[in-house]
């Protein structure tokens, strides 16, 4: 019988591993930029739903020593991946996975910041194995039913971050506004100066505020921008 299990590849930052075991899903620059954005160094209480490998909650961790991270998602493969990585970072007390589907699970508290990394594929060739095409396609959450869970799930002054693909978060926005979010923060990120930008991170509000538009260009005469090692610098091993 055809082996249909697929070994995502390990990657090492300067203050934590991520093993990824069979989540589905490799570190990616879109996860590492969304950690590394997103400002949740005053929340006491995060969600990250999706966790995959635990990278977001990691992240998160390291930048905030005072907060408390619940990482939550569907996948068993994904869920081991994480706990090996929680439980080998310098953080793991603060650290809890959750099982199950982030709609209805029942969560016990509300939180300062969520983060996500969600799925973006809507329609199209399906990817082979089951836990890439569950992180990768919004077979399972629907971006409208996510946002109207994390309104929900967000204390009164909480923010929620996410990243997406430009044409998808564009259409994210959008329907967020139709639901009652405002767009508090964006960075519109270009691989290069001559290319368009590719990915949106994207900070949501449940109050009325002045939208701070950034760009982040990744590479810039044959390297790193400084504008992206100063942001990833934190975690990068050779920045």
């Amino acid at each position: 019988m055809k082996n249909t299990q697929f070994t995502t590849k390990g990657f090492s930052f300067k203050q934590f591993k991520i093993a990824g075991g069979h989540s589905g899903m490799p570190v990616s620059t879109d996860g590492v930029l969304l950690g590394a954005w997103c400002d949740i160094r005053q929340a006491n209480t995060i969600l990250d739903i999706g966790t995959g490998t635990g990278l977001l909650a990691l992240m998160c961790a390291q930048r905030n020593p005072d907060c408390v991270i619940d990482a939550i998602d569907i996948d068993q493969h994904a869920l081991q991946a994480a706990k090996e990585n929680f439980t080998s970072s310098p953080w793991s007390s603060r650290l809890a996975l959750l099982e199950g589907d982030v709609l209805n699970f029942p969560f016990e508290t509300s939180y300062d910041a969520i983060v996500c990394n969600p799925p973006y594929f809507n329609s199209g060739e399906h990817a082979q194995n089951q836990q890439r095409a569950t992180a990768r396609h919004t077979l399972t959450l629907s971006h409208g039913a996510l946002l109207e869970r994390c309104f929900k799930l967000l204390s009164a002054e909480g923010q929620a971050w996410f990243v997406l693909p430009e044409a998808e978060g564009r259409m994210f926005i959008s329907l967020a506004e139709t639901l009652g979010w405002h767009l508090a923060g964006l960075c519109e990120v270009q691989p290069t100066a001559k290319k368009p930008v590719s990915r949106l991170l994207i900070e949501l509000s449940q109050h009325p505020s002045n939208t701070n538009i950034e760009k982040l260009i990744i590479q810039k005469d044959n390297g790193y921008s400084d504008e992206f090692v100063a942001l990833t610098k934190a975690f990068y091993l050779k920045m």
